[in-house]
């Protein structure tokens, strides 16, 4: 069992922000032929914290590799990561959900790992409403109603969107960094020299140049972007190499580099999604129970411990800041992540 603290602890230590209260198609151009099937293998890690076998499934237009773990009939809690990360980065976490009793499952985004489109025209399209309707897609296919989400940077988003648009299919949520539903045309407003310098690999994928770097030096990048996201996270070369495997799907750069672009505004979608990017182009609130957590020395969380963003939950609310922690709390602070997923839960 996990030695998880309790919630009244947490709040005595002033961790808790905030009360508890209240419950067409683009042009083909850009496509690449899937990769066969089934999948390569993916290295599994230390066999005390495996994921297991990597699974497939068809879901929408895609063929999602994915992890499940634990009972059939837990609470399901699906995990969700960004960029430049991949399930594994919930490798910890995974066992300590599942001696609890939860089903936890990790897919592969698009683009990275063993997840395939299932038709080699479809446009590579990596915004944020195509991205969140996957899991959707993923929780019919497995004939799942709700679950506890939780996720982190893209995975955030993800989880964000679902939270506010579908409700019904979310039993609980846990949120690293808040509220990051992208709003287009505010991202195109002027910002300050230090912002702008500290999206540096937004601007840089906007460009051709930025592409082809990419594409050459996928692995170093990513390396980076761990190494400027969570400077006090002494990671070593096994766990980087476990998840870079997953950029060598062969759509990585075209849903890296379209992702970034589109939140700029600078590349476009698809026409079938406009109503529902409409919509959240309006900031709809969240009304589900939310953990929403910081990391300390993540130089992306916004000012404020959790203040910046908390009148967008309107539920049952909790925050915590991870102090020492970076951009990828699951892989930094497995145990504080878990505990999170767990406290959400029994609001």
């Amino acid at each position: 069992m996990i030695n998880r603290r309790t919630f009244g602890k947490i709040v005595g230590a002033g961790a808790i922000g905030g009360s508890l209260t209240g419950l067409p198609s683009a042009p083909a151009s850009a496509a690449r032929l899937p990769g066969a099937h089934p999948a390569p293998p993916i290295p599994v890690p230390d066999p005390t914290t495996s994921l297991g076998a990597v699974k497939q499934i068809k879901a929408g237009g895609l063929d999602i590799g994915y992890f499940d773990v634990g009972p059939a009939d837990g609470t399901p809690v699906i995990c969700h990561h960004g960029y430049p990360t991949d399930p594994f980065s919930f490798v910890t976490v995974a066992p300590l959900l599942v001696a609890e009793g939860y089903r936890v499952i990790a897919p592969f985004v698009r683009g990275y790992g063993t997840t395939r489109f299932l038709s080699r025209h479809a446009f590579r399209n990596a915004e944020q409403s195509a991205v969140a309707l996957d899991t959707i897609a993923l929780m019919d296919a497995l004939k799942i109603d709700n679950a506890v989400l939780a996720g982190f940077d893209w995975g955030t988003r993800t989880v964000d969107i679902i939270a506010a648009l579908w409700p019904h299919r979310v039993k609980a949520l846990v949120a690293v960094t808040g509220y990051l539903i992208t709003n287009v045309k505010a991202n195109k407003e002027p910002k300050l020299p230090n912002v702008e310098w500290l999206w540096w690999h937004q601007a840089t994928f906007a460009t051709e140049q930025g592409r082809l770097s990419l594409e050459k030096y996928r692995k170093e990048f990513a390396r980076f972007v761990w190494e400027q996201s969570s400077p006090g996270w002494k990671f070593d070369d096994a766990t980087f190499e476990r998840t870079a495997a997953s950029f060598e799907n062969p759509d990585h750069i075209d849903i890296v580099i379209h992702n970034y672009r589109w939140r700029l505004g600078v590349a476009k979608g698809e026409a079938r999604y406009d109503g529902i990017e409409r919509q959240l182009a309006k900031r709809p609130v969240i009304t589900v129970p939310t953990f929403t957590l910081d990391g300390a020395t993540d130089p992306y969380t916004p000012p404020g411990n959790g203040s910046s963003y908390r009148a967008m939950f309107t539920g049952k609310y909790a925050h915590r800041t991870l102090e020492g922690v970076g951009a990828i709390p699951p892989l930094e602070a497995p145990e504080d992540f878990a505990e999170a997923v767990i406290t959400v839960d029994h609001f």
